[in-house]
C-alpha cells in the first residue's frame, strides 16, 4: 500500500508517494510560505492530492520540526513555522480522505533510517541529525520514542554545560550549541581568529566578508588543517553527548544525519574517541557502532510516509 510523506522545513516543503518497501515513486517540492499557517494547511493539501493522484493511498504523513503531541494530531510549538498548538491534522482531515498522521521530523527521518537504511537490523538504535540545529530520534526495541507527551527524544537540548552557551529553547549549555552546524561554523571563526592553523580560515573570511558553512565544508573535504580542528571539537562534544545517552538509552547503534555527517569517519572518528573517554563503565559497557544515514534528504519524506501507513493499519 502506498502512503505519501510530506516533510515541512522553514525554507521548503518536500513531498513523496513512497511504496511499502520505502521506494519513492513520485516527489514533489514547493516553497513554504512560513509566516502563514492557513496558507500551508492549503500547500500541503494540493501536494498530498497531487501526489495521490490515480494511486491507491489510504494514508499521509506530514513531518515538521517542532513538538507534536501524543496523538499524532497538534503541534504545540514550531519554531520555524510560526505554529503555537496548531490543530494541524484536523485541518488537514476536513479537506482529505485519507488518514492523516502529524510527526517530529527527526522522529520521522530516524524511523526511516531505522526501517530502511543505517538501521535495519537493529533494534535499539539512537539518532543525531547534525544541521543548523541537533535533532533525535530514539527507537527502542523496534517502537519510537515519543514520551508521555509526545515531545520526547529532543536530544539537541541535552545540556553538555551546565551554564553554558544560551539555547534557542531557553536553556544553557545544550548539546546543539556544542554540536550542530551553527557550532561548527563558531568554532571555525574562533580558530580563524587565532590564525596559525586558522589561516586558511581567516583568509576566507576576509574575502566573503564571513564564513559560510560551505566554506568550512570545502576546507575540510581539502585537508585544511583549521577546519578539521573544528570539525575535531564538534565531534567531541557530540561523542561527550553520546555517552550520555548510552547510559539511559544503551543503543546498539548511533546514526548522524545531516549536513555535517557528510564529513563521514572525519566526524565519527572523534565521536567514538570522545564517547569512550566519557562512557561509564568503561571497559565493561558494550560499544556501539557509529554510522552515518544513508537516505539523506529522502529520510524525513520516506519516515512520514511509513509511520503514516502503521498508524492506519493500526486503528
Amino acid at each position: 500500500m502506498h502512503a505519501v510523506g510530506i516533510d515541512i522545513g522553514g525554507t521548503k516543503i518536500a513531498g513523496a508517494l513512497v511504496a511499502e518497501d520505502g521506494t519513492i515513486l513520485r516527489t514533489d517540492r514547493v516553497p513554504t510560505p512560513a509566516g502563514d499557517p492557513s496558507a500551508i494547511v492549503d500547500v500541503v493539501v494540493g501536494m498530498i492530492t497531487r501526489l495521490a493522484e490515480g494511486e491507491e493511498v489510504t494514508a499521509a504523513g506530514v513531518a515538521a520540526a517542532g513538538f507534536i503531541d501524543d496523538q499524532q494530531s497538534t503541534v504545540y510549538y514550531a519554531p520555524n513555522i510560526n505554529w503555537r498548538n496548531e490543530p494541524f491534522r484536523d485541518r488537514l482531515q476536513a479537506q482529505l480522505d485519507l488518514d492523516i498522521t502529524i510527526d517530529n521530523d527527526a522522529n520521522a527521518a530516524g524511523w526511516a533510517e531505522y526501517r530502511f537504511g543505517a538501521g535495519r537490523g537493529v533494534s535499539d538504535m539512537t539518532m543525531l541529525t547534525i544541521g543548523t540545529g541537533v535533532g533525535g530520534a530514539v527507537v527502542v526495541g523496534g517502537r519510537l520514542l515519543r514520551g508521555g507527551f509526545g515531545a520526547g527524544a529532543e536530544l539537541g537540548h541535552l545540556r553538555v554545560v551546565p551554564g553554558g552557551l544560551p539555547c534557542g529553547c531557553g536553556s544553557r549549555g545544550c548539546i546543539e550549541q556544542y554540536g550542530s552546524g551553527r557550532a561548527l561554523l563558531r568554532m571555525a571563526n574562533d580558530i580563524a581568529d587565532v590564525g596559525g592553523i586558522g589561516l586558511r580560515l581567516a583568509e576566507l573570511r576576509e574575502h566573503h566578508g564571513q564564513l559560510a558553512g560551505e566554506h568550512v565544508a570545502q576546507l575540510i573535504t581539502a585537508g585544511d588543517p583549521g577546519a578539521r580542528q573544528a570539525l575535531r571539537e564538534l565531534g567531541g562534544w557530540l561523542g561527550q553527548a553520546c555517552a550520555s545517552l548510552s547510559a539511559v538509552l544503551d543503543p546498539r547503534l548511533f546514526v548522524f544525519g545531516g549536513g555535517v555527517a557528510a564529513a563521514g569517519e572525519l566526524l565519527l572518528e572523534p565521536v567514538r574517541e570522545a564517547y569512550l573517554a566519557h562512557l561509564p563503565a568503561r571497559g565493561y559497557h558494550p560499544e556501539p557502532e557509529f554510522v552515518t544515514a544513508q537516505l539523506v534528504n529522502d529520510a524525513g519524506v520516506v519516515g512520514a510516509a511509513d509511520l503514516a501507513r502503521l498508524h492506519w493499519r493500526s486503528r
